[in-house]
């Protein structure tokens, strides 16, 4: 028999206090069976026992041996915490130092613009005084000939063109955290419940697409279908296609399998998308109604009225998530597979949005 302590005896099953007892020989499980990974009583690890040859070790060894891995599992959590404490710490303040930054950077073109049109309604006052007086003291010849009035007129309008309007604003992007976003996302998607059974409406399927029985299957196809009849919801033109259910509050999630397609775009868009012509106010992704993730090839990006921004991602996800969180105005797009974050967009929704899907080459599918 391989032990690893003391080779048990036959009185050494008696333990220091009543315990679970060996349901074949009745003794205490006083021992552990290192090969069957559980407690056994001294007959069973003796000479004649089922566990001879096992590596056995006293019970009280094993239970001090998981002790210390527990109390090292709660080190490492300890630490684990704490680091992520204090990188939260320390990007808390670095946003408020930036936010105070861009506030007083705010505060003081505010101050500066309020001096510019109290210089500017001062000069309005001298030009009104010094007209009113033209048109009190001279006669109507004086007036047609007089070209100061003409001068002045231009000097008024010139006073009233905006001065740096843009920096009045408060700069939104001060308050981007690469960081934070990642720790939210994670923290939304371990609290999915699940996704959303997300369906598509038959009513908006381009005729360049062909829509499985489930309503969940989109396929592109390059001759235009004669099927299907035109109505006010059909997109006419783009392969594009609205889903059954709109959003207007909450948090909804949904995935959709892309790894058999190099072309297609998956995001929201507002009720309001145009649906006829070839327009861009049609296109998905290149007008104010629409949020979508693309693919074209290995070129991926973010795109929204006509902003493209380059996703540096060096492989196609054969899944794609996207997470609509209406409360906090977020849209996230994220791997399934691996839980990582590709894009995630903060900007306030107009609502309804319902989820929209674009394919030009192959098949997507919304997955339950």
């Amino acid at each position: 028999m391989s032990a690893e302590g003391a080779e048990p005896g036959p009185g050494s099953g008696s333990g220091p206090g009543p315990g679970p007892l060996c349901p074949e020989h009745g003794q205490a499980l006083s021992w552990f069976c290192g090969s069957e990974r559980r407690p056994v009583c001294a007959a069973c690890a003796g000479l004649g026992g089922r566990c001879r040859g096992h590596r056995i070790r006293r019970a009280e060894e094993r239970a001090e041996e998981l002790r210390s891995m527990a109390s090292a599992a709660r080190e490492l959590v300890i630490q684990r915490l704490s680091l992520v404490r204090s990188l939260c710490e320390s990007e808390e303040q670095r946003l408020l130092e930036q936010v105070h930054g861009e506030e007083e950077r705010a505060h003081q073109s505010i101050l500066t613009q309020r001096v510019h049109w109290a210089e500017a309604l001062q000069k309005l006052d001298t030009i009104r005084t010094g007209l009113v007086g033209m048109l009190t003291h001279l006669d109507d010849l004086q007036l047609i000939k007089e070209q100061e009035i003409f001068e002045r007129t231009e000097e008024a309008e010139g006073i009233l063109d905006p001065q740096e309007s843009e920096m009045l604003n408060f700069n939104e992007k001060c308050t981007r955290s690469p960081l934070l976003t990642q720790l939210w996302a994670t923290a939304v998607l371990g609290s999915l419940s699940g996704t959303e059974d997300i369906r598509i409406d038959e009513r908006t399927v381009s005729p360049f697409l062909q829509l499985s029985d489930d309503r969940k299957t989109l396929t592109f196809s390059t001759k235009k279908s004669k099927a299907c009849a035109d109505g006010p919801e059909r997109f006419d033109h783009w392969p594009n296609a609205l889903a059954a259910t709109s959003f207007q509050n909450g948090l909804h999630a949904w995935m959709v399998n892309v790894q058999n397609s190099c072309a297609y775009k998956v995001g929201v868009a507002s009720g309001h998308l145009p649906r006829k012509g070839s327009g861009s106010d049609c296109r998905l992704g290149h007008n104010a109604f629409s949020w979508v993730f693309s693919r074209y090839d290995q070129e991926f990006r973010f795109s929204h009225n006509g902003q493209h921004e380059p996703l540096g991602l060096l492989r196609g996800p054969a899944q794609l998530g996207v997470v609509l969180d209406l409360q906090v105005q977020e849209l996230l797009f994220y791997e399934p597979a691996s839980g990582t974050v590709l894009c995630a967009h903060h900007v306030s929704f107009p609502g309804p949005l319902f989820p929209v899907f674009a394919v030009a080459d192959q098949t997507i599918s919304i997955v339950r």
